[in-house]
């Protein structure tokens, strides 16, 4: 593999302490919320990890269109990796939510219209990677993945507007929310706006990390199943 990248140290040790500086302004700077308490702070990473999973997703969208363009194998390996780092995001998004719900809804789980479709949109790309994993021909493999994730991101909007579109009791963080039982607006005082667009930033920050990481990574593997394929010929 070829020697780490200044710039991906930088990102890296970046990480590190802007990680620190996040949880100190969600833990110690931001206020307690008035209503929901302590455990209202969970929000601060719930909504980050929802954001870098979107992001990742997003990115094997422009990876996926880039190959069918040039059907250089370089960008499934974003794509890829894209996904990925998305999935973690994604699923630490799910856990997170069901911990602030416990005892703000008295329940780890519901059948809301937002977790619902969270949840579809996560086993949509862990199909991706199933999928995938199933097709030998590198080629194949990487148009089937630029397709999948092309298709597969109609998931990842229809979550978000999810909470716009159907009554639901989820919270609309962007945005007025409605009233008789639908989405309610989340109010922010400065101190919170502060800590909630640190912590969106530090994770981006992290998603670049990981994401950079994972390509590397993808990388190496690219160039074993080569010379694998030259082995055997």
């Amino acid at each position: 593999m070829n020697e780490k990248p200044k710039m991906l140290t930088f990102f890296d040790w970046a990480s590190v302490i802007l990680l620190l500086v996040a949880s100190y302004l969600v833990f110690f700077f931001a206020p307690m919320e008035a209503v929901m308490g302590n455990v209202q702070r969970v929000f601060y990473f719930h909504v980050s990890m929802a954001w870098i999973g979107s992001i990742g997703f997003l990115l094997a969208v422009f990876a996926g269109i880039a190959y069918l363009k040039t059907k250089d194998r370089k960008w499934d390996i974003v794509g890829l990796a894209g996904i990925e780092v998305g999935l973690v995001f994604a699923f630490i998004n799910i856990v997170t939510g069901s911990i602030w719900a416990r005892p703000i809804w008295n329940t780890w789980w519901t059948w809301d219209p937002r977790l619902v479709t969270a949840t579809i949109a996560e086993l949509v790309y862990i199909a991706y990677i199933m999928l995938r994993a199933g097709i030998d021909d590198p080629n194949r493999r990487a148009r089937f993945g630029a397709v999948y994730a092309i298709i597969g991101f109609v998931s990842v909007p229809l979550s978000f507007f999810s909470i716009r579109i159907w009554r639901t009791i989820h919270p609309i963080v962007i945005g007025a929310g409605g009233e008789n039982g639908e989405a309610v607006d989340m109010q922010m005082t400065g101190d919170m706006r502060i800590a909630f667009f640190f912590s969106l930033f530090t994770f981006t920050v992290v998603a670049i990390s990981l994401v950079w990481h994972r390509i590397r990574l993808g990388q190496l593997q690219d160039k074993v199943e080569q010379l694998k394929v030259k082995a055997n010929m």
